[in-house]
């Protein structure tokens, strides 16, 4: 039953409401500017090497700045968190939407970004700390599970309808109308709770992870667009990796840890955040060079090309509500993110044998449909665990390490398949060398969801865990077969 002593309690189906369209928003916007990039290249004079920092610049700001905003969250009380979040995205993107040149679109892209971070953390520590009761709570994060899902694809069909309907310049002003509800929303139906208790900031833990992650996301944004032997794609990549390696030493000695190790080093949501990860890395192979093939080969329009994800969008939705509800209480997240895994796979491999006359309903429409259901599988029960049985001072960097494995699996994955895909590709591109390309990136993408399925198999425990609610993150998990 519904514990009403709780401010959030009440009214957590509304509340959820507003959680998910801010977190539509949020995941959308990564996809929604692609398809009008060309209007947005012509109108603003900016070149094609250009181009790829409107994209980059939003990823580096949201996913270097992750951390920081899910521990705010924790800090300075979820809903302040949220709106403030809410409010800076809504006035970034009205500033990019009336953008006069490239620098001041790029700068507003890296602005949308950096409260995204502080908004995405805060969405889903409000969603842990709203529905505690195991039916609702399974139910809430099928829902959320299923807009994490498809929110890329959603992005694609609403960017080819405001740039063809009216300008490029509205994927960037929709998001008033998404932040105005939701912050309308978030005023009525949020308490402010404060903190218990306020530990002091980690700035050197803060400082170290979020120029890891920067150095990560822009290492492998650069490979994209030089080489993987560059200088500087090296040199940032390998102060990644030296950064986040003194994260952890620095976490580990810590008496006020950004991120407490205990958040990350539970078995299940070790699992749950290595499944998003890989999964985010693995599924822009369909987002990325599916989009381009539907444009170039059967000549769809960016409107209609949308509506060919639809299949996809459709069933992450019903499959995620289903698993979430009706099969991870059974059998737990291990035979279903394994599952949704090894689908997603068999949808890859399918898509290696497209060619330039092949058709969507006998080639396309089925891996679409396949990759739904793995989606479905793999999103909502690991957001779930994710977060299960964290302590409320936790939620907040534990919702941003969500979201950090979700971007910055993205971005590498982005940047990987690009250089594989380019590199498979003849010196003298014709339409069915291209083709060849888009097929070896989706067999390396197959190869990420085997390794996925593996992985996941491999950590997440065998059962369905018992929700008990109000278990903090340190408690002992219980598990029945």
């Amino acid at each position: 039953m519904t514990d009403t002593t709780h401010p959030h309690h009440g009214r957590p189906w509304s509340i959820l409401l507003v959680i998910g369209i801010a977190q539509l928003m949020v995941v959308l916007d990564a996809t929604v500017v692609n398809i009008a990039l060309p209007s947005a290249q012509r109108a603003l004079h900016f070149s094609n090497d250009n181009r790829q920092w409107v994209i980059t610049a939003y990823a580096l700001a949201f996913g270097s700045l992750l951390l920081l905003g899910g521990r705010a969250s924790d800090f300075f009380g979820r809903k302040w968190t949220f709106i403030v979040g809410l409010a800076g995205f809504a006035v970034a993107s009205a500033v990019g939407g009336a953008a006069q040149s490239f620098g001041m679109l790029v700068v507003a892209r890296a602005v949308q970004g950096a409260f995204g971070a502080l908004l995405a953390p805060g969405a889903l520590s409000l969603l842990t700390t709203t529905f505690t009761d195991p039916d609702e709570r399974a139910k809430a994060f099928g829902i959320y599970g299923a807009i994490a899902g498809s929110g890329a694809s959603i992005g694609l069909l609403l960017g080819g309808l405001l740039t063809s309907a009216l300008n490029w310049r509205y994927t960037m002003f929709v998001n008033l109308v998404f932040a105005a509800v939701a912050i309308a929303g978030g005023l009525v139906l949020l308490h402010h709770e404060r903190p218990e208790h306020r530990a002091r900031f980690d700035v050197p833990g803060l400082l170290s992870v979020s120029g890891g992650l920067f150095s990560i996301v822009y290492g492998f944004n650069h490979a994209q667009t030089t080489s993987w032997g560059n200088p500087v794609t090296v040199t940032f990549i390998a102060l990644a990796v030296v950064l986040l390696a003194g994260f952890i030493a620095i976490e580990r000695r810590s008496r006020h840890p950004l991120l407490p190790l205990r958040v990350v080093t539970d078995r299940n949501r070790g699992a749950a955040f290595l499944a998003v990860g890989i999964t985010s890395a693995a599924m822009f192979g369909v987002f990325l060079f599916l989009t381009y093939w539907m444009q170039q080969d059967l000549r769809l329009s960016p409107i209609m090309s949308g509506v060919a994800f639809l299949p996809l969008t459709g069933l992450v939705m019903v499959v995620a509500v289903f698993a979430q509800t009706q099969l991870v209480p059974r059998f737990g997240p291990r035979p279903l993110v394994s599952l949704g895994s090894l689908l997603a796979m068999a949808a890859m491999l399918l898509l290696t044998r497209l060619g330039v006359h092949s058709g969507y309903a006998a080639a396309v429409l089925p891996t679409l449909l396949l990759m739904g259901a793995g989606m479905g599988l793999i999103f909502a029960p690991s957001m779930s665990s994710a977060t299960f049985g964290v302590a409320p001072a936790d939620a907040g960097v534990a919702s941003a390490t969500v979201n950090a494995m979700q971007q910055v699996g993205g971005s590498v994955g982005t940047a990987v398949l690009s250089t594989i895909a380019t590199g498979a590709i003849a010196r003298i591109p014709t339409a069915a060398s291209v083709v060849h390309g888009y097929t070896v990136a989706f067999a390396a993408s197959a190869a990420l969801f085997a390794l996925g399925a593996v992985v996941t198999f491999a950590l997440f425990r065998r059962g369905a865990r018992v929700a008990r609610p109000g278990e903090g993150a340190s408690a002992e998990p219980t598990f029945v077969a």
